[in-house]
């Protein structure tokens, strides 16, 4: 059974990352440059998942703005879908929230990727609006989603028993 480790985002990792890219989005992906300012930004985290090859299959990132963090991208290589590495990823960036004293967690998603969406909707976020032709490639809508406050006793509920479901599977538990 393949094993998986979450660790901070380095420079080592970018040519494995837009490789992903490239899978999951074609042209019209985020270059090398994009990925070094985020990596430079003092308000950003970036993540990714390594499997026991040294290589990176999943990554994700977020902006912390005073009580709120906006997830900028959450994305697993196509080989590595369907192992719940998004749903470890997901829960790695609530937990940094947590520890960060961060209250709402926001994003944006392509109104087409059902599959993500379920996988926001699982973690609590809700649809609040859309953001019309937000998409530069195809003019796609985003839909604009929210957490609750992650610190209500009932998001918490939600939070453990998520990570209760998750705890072992290919040992990404961190």
């Amino acid at each position: 059974m393949e094993e998986f480790e979450i660790q901070k985002m380095t420079h080592k990792n970018l040519d494995n990352i837009l490789e992903i890219e490239e899978l999951c989005y074609g042209p019209h992906h985020w270059s090398r440059e994009s990925f070094l300012t985020e990596l430079n930004n003092k308000i950003s985290s970036y993540y990714v998942v390594i499997n026991n090859e040294n290589r990176c299959i999943g990554y994700s990132g977020l902006w912390k703005i005073v009580d709120e963090a906006h997830i900028t991208n959450l994305c697993v290589h196509p080989k590595y879908q369907n192992k719940k590495i998004a749903h470890k990823l997901l829960l790695n960036i609530i937990e940094e929230c947590y520890r960060e004293k961060i209250k709402f967690i926001t994003l944006e998603v392509r109104i087409s990727n059902k599959r993500a969406i379920h996988l926001y909707k699982k973690f609590g976020f809700k649809s609040l609006g859309v953001r019309k032709k937000y998409y530069q490639d195809n003019n796609e809508d985003a839909l604009i989603m929210w957490s609750e406050n992650i610190f209500d006793e009932k998001y918490k509920q939600l939070y453990d028993k998520i990570k209760k479901d998750l705890i072992g599977i290919n040992n990404v538990d961190k």
